[in-house]
């Protein structure tokens, strides 16, 4: 095994080839705080330990971030569940969509969702909740009208 000899730190050409493999994240989870921090207490000078109030700092914003990120899930899932109400609320009322060509109104015939979005089916065709752009109550049919 071929070793880069760069100021002492021991990187070899495994270490590199493992770095070029690794997928790149956009964030820090739990998992890599907790690497960095066992690094850092690995590393420091045993004359100079880290304060413990620096530690302790670390450790609350990583905590505080954590339970923003938790909150942020959650907040998401109540917004799908509302969504969902909504539209809900929706079945067998008449509707008009906005669509790329122009407005449809029909009937809520059924509601259906995937991991994004609620959509609405009207009259069999599914568009998007978020392209409704007004509701009507159900139309009553002539047979149900009473008779003046």
């Amino acid at each position: 095994m071929s070793t880069v000899n760069t100021v002492g730190t021991g990187y070899t050409a495994a270490d590199a080839a493992n770095t070029a493999t690794r997928a790149t994240k956009k964030q820090l989870g739990q998992d890599d705080f907790l690497k960095l921090v066992t690094v850092q207490l690995a590393k420091q000078d045993p004359m100079k330990p880290m304060e413990d109030t620096a530690f302790i700092a670390q450790m609350a914003n990583f905590s505080a971030l954590e339970a923003q990120n938790v909150l942020a899930k959650e907040m998401g899932y109540l917004r799908a569940d509302t969504q969902m109400q909504a539209a809900s609320n929706m079945l067998g009322r008449e509707v008009t969509v906005a669509t790329k060509d122009g407005d449809v109104t029909g009937i809520v015939d059924s509601v259906s969702a995937d991991s994004t979005s609620v959509y609405v089916n009207v009259d069999g065709q599914k568009y998007a909740f978020s392209s409704v752009t007004s509701v009507k109550p159900a139309p009553v049919p002539a047979a149900e009208v009473p008779a003046a």
